[in-house]
């Protein structure tokens, strides 16, 4: 019974009572105090700033009401978003914008093109949630992919805190944490004078704070894919979902469709357009090819080499052929992501912008987002305690995004064995998720954890739920494995063998002996260890890294 032994030798663990072969990991979570940490806090410059930002109601703590997203007397009060920004002169009146809006692929989207539009030379203000390590990361500025300084982020603030005060008694103290964040981003794009923003949607699209942007104001609307996350607030369907995205598509503003769509999807998003008089440009038109040749490493990391040759017709007649691109951000999802921004800009160079392939091609390979298919260096792993060890953070947290990552890694590392650490909030699909992982095989162990969401418990899914839905999906899909609960099977499985689970609450015990498990487990180095499930687990890992 080596992983007994090894669980028992641990120095965490050797004061703990002897585990029985039923493993109970149960509490593990009361570690001594060097284990404990938490995100870095913010700037000290931006104090104020923040304890204002923190007084206001936040829907990424607290969750979404149900409805909140829908274009329906359920839905957010857009009206209290263009009374703030008439308060403020209308800022997002000063600027071109394209935005962005989808549930899943937003944010990489809005990198990719933010790039492409940079590499051009052009001044882009980009918007996208959530953070990872600082707010000041959801508003990058100028012609480099840095976020906002706290210098200028806390001189703005001071500028319109006032504005801001008065708004909040006229709407009965009922602005929210997104609206003012947006309110300020707006008003710093338009300060900072940038040649063009992309903006990325929060929730949904037709109720968004960011939904503010007119048709005179939009260079391009962009839909990445309709999924079911938020479906109670988007209206419960995905035909609603859908209904709620395409409130971005604003009057002969020309619309970009990332997908796959199902069928039924696409007609309602292509009807509306028809509607709006908007031209439609399709990433996954069968003209279009899109392909990843290989993988190779680029600055001791992996990249994959693709190409893509696109083809606009109808109303654009734009065409592009890069071969050999080398994208930092890895899996088919991300090619088809870089796909959707490249249609993106042949729409804004249709209209006379001055985007050459070469700027293309350059802002695609130079994107990346933290916690996006991420692994971490040497040096980074080592500070986590986890020496020679593989890691890989992505902050996938729904059924899609689970079955685009377990992709993903076998593309880079076919028949790697694997770790995984999760953390989930509390209104995901938690056995969906697990399914996908657990039927992409080679699961050594599994460690199903907690953290905080946004900053707060209220939204955390505890570790022994978690293990009750990844048990749930085990039995659906017929897999035997090991766990630290209640088994509803009294089969006995050998501890060498199979996928071992367990439910901890802290995530650096979880790392540190999911590592020690998968090397023993496997006698070598060559496993990979993911930490996923939430970019908030993304966020805690960094953090701890860093120190």
């Amino acid at each position: 019974m080596k992983i007994l032994q090894l669980l028992t030798r641990h120095p965490i663990l050797s004061h703990r009572q002897t585990l029985a072969p039923s493993i109970s990991f149960g509490a593990l979570g009361q570690v001594g105090s060097k284990w404990c940490f938490c995100t870095r806090s913010e700037d000290p410059e931006l104090k104020d700033f923040m304890e204002y930002m923190d007084s206001l109601k936040n829907y990424e703590k607290l969750g979404v009401p149900r409805g909140a997203g829908t274009d329906s007397e359920d839905g957010f009060d857009l009206g209290r978003m263009r009374r703030l920004m008439e308060r403020l002169g209308n800022p997002q009146s000063k600027f071109k914008a394209v935005h962005i809006a989808g549930t899943k692929g937003k944010g990489s989207t809005a990198a990719f093109l933010s790039n492409i539009l940079r590499a051009e030379g052009y001044s882009v203000g980009c918007y996208s949630s959530p953070h990872i390590q600082t707010i000041r990361e959801r508003m990058s500025l100028g012609r480099f992919s840095e976020p906002v300084s706290a210098k200028i982020l806390n001189s703005l603030f001071l500028q319109i805190k006032k504005t801001l005060h008065q708004a909040m008694q006229h709407e009965n103290g009922c602005m929210t944490h997104f609206e003012v964040l947006t309110a300020v981003a707006l008003t710093l794009f338009a300060q900072e004078n940038v040649d063009i923003a992309v903006i990325e949607a929060g929730l949904g699209g037709a109720r968004d704070a960011t939904n503010i942007i007119s048709s005179s104001e939009l260079a391009a609307s962009v839909i990445t894919t309709i999924g079911e996350e938020h479906l109670a607030a988007l209206g419960g369907s995905l035909e609603s979902i859908a209904m709620a995205k395409s409130g971005i598509i604003k009057h002969g503003c020309p619309l970009v469709l990332g997908g796959p769509f199902l069928p039924h999807i696409e007609r309602i998003l292509r009807d509306k357009a028809l509607s709006m008089a908007s031209p439609v440009v399709s990433a996954s038109d069968a003209g279009n090819r899109s392909t990843v040749k290989g993988i190779s490493m680029l600055n001791s990391r992996p990249c994959q080499t693709c190409d893509l040759i696109i083809q606009v017709e109808r109303d654009f007649k734009q065409f592009i052929e890069l071969l050999d691109v080398k994208l930092c951000m890895l899996g088919n999802h991300q090619l088809q992501n870089a796909t959707t921004a490249t249609c993106a800009a042949l729409c804004l160079r249709n209209q006379g912008w001055r985007i050459s392939d070469e700027s293309i091609r350059a802002g695609l390979e130079h994107a990346f987002l933290l916690g996006r298919s991420q692994f971490l260096t040497q040096k980074e792993t080592e500070a986590l305690g986890l020496h020679g060890a593989t890691v890989l953070l992505d902050g996938a947290h729904t059924k899609e995004s689970a079955n685009a990552l377990v992709n993903t890694i076998r593309m880079i590392f076919p028949e790697v064995p694997l770790a995984l650490v999760v953390a989930m909030a509390s209104d995901k699909d938690h056995v969906g998720f697990a399914r996908e992982f657990l039927s992409g095989g080679h699961l050594e162990v599994v460690f199903l954890t907690e953290a905080n969401i946004a900053g707060a418990k209220s939204r955390t899914t505890s570790a022994s739920l978690l293990r009750d839905c990844w048990i749930q999906a085990s039995e659906e899909l017929g897999i035997d494995i090991i766990h630290n609960g209640p088994a509803k099977s009294k089969q006995v499985f050998k501890l060498e063998n199979g996928t071992i689970l367990a439910a901890e609450s802290s995530l650096m015990v979880s790392l540190k002996v999911a590592n020690q498990i998968l090397r023993e487990k496997t006698g070598t180095q060559s496993g990979i260890i993911v930490a996923t499930g939430s970019l908030h687990i993304v966020s805690l890992v960094l953090a701890a890294h860093n120190g």
